[in-house]
């Protein structure tokens, strides 16, 4: 069984790598606009997406002028050198395109990082500066009976995060 899933997660990783290289890379671009201006990177998780913020903030390897993007359940004030990345299961999470809606009404500047949902009349993707693909649309392990068990959206996303930070980190590097 853990084969199956380690060789689908595996095949979904490198996906990601194969794929969304250019979006990692203009991603990249705009947060190091902010990291290495007077800027800040703020994030937002949805749902499970949270543990990703955390990561970010709190992990062994924070995330450079970064912080969240609502303290107390109201949002931070921002400015035009600041940058967000909504992190969310799904590119057709509701709650996240009004919040890339309201950001791209702001002129904020956004990333955000879904699982892309085809064919659908409203999508993060359309509201957002960059989107990034976590690829994970199903589960990746059949059962017996035909069902498929094991959703790793969060690992999926977390792998696509960390995909850009490093590019950021690199571009930030250079011109340090």
């Amino acid at each position: 069984m853990m084969k199956i899933f380690s060789t689908q997660l595996q095949g979904l990783f490198t996906r990601i790598v194969d794929q969304e290289d250019e979006h990692v890379e203009d991603g990249a671009r705009l947060l190091a606009q902010a990291a290495l201006g007077d800027g800040h990177i703020y994030l937002h998780g949805f749902g499970e997406m949270e543990a990703i913020v955390i990561e970010a903030l709190s992990g062994p390897e924070p995330l450079p002028a970064s912080a969240r993007l609502f303290v107390d359940g109201e949002m931070v004030e921002l400015t035009n050198r600041d940058r967000v990345i909504i992190l969310t299961r799904f590119s057709t999470d509701e709650e996240a395109i009004r919040l890339a809606e309201e950001l791209a009404d702001k002129g904020i500047e956004t990333v955000g990082i879904s699982a892309f949902v085809k064919d659908q009349e409203r999508s993060l993707h359309q509201f957002v500066d960059v989107h990034i693909d976590s690829k994970l649309l199903k589960p990746l392990i059949p059962d017996d009976e035909g069902n498929r068990y094991g959703f790793p959206s969060m690992m999926t996303t977390l792998f696509a995060y960390y995909s850009l930070t490093f590019t950021m980190k690199e571009i930030v590097k250079e011109y340090e």
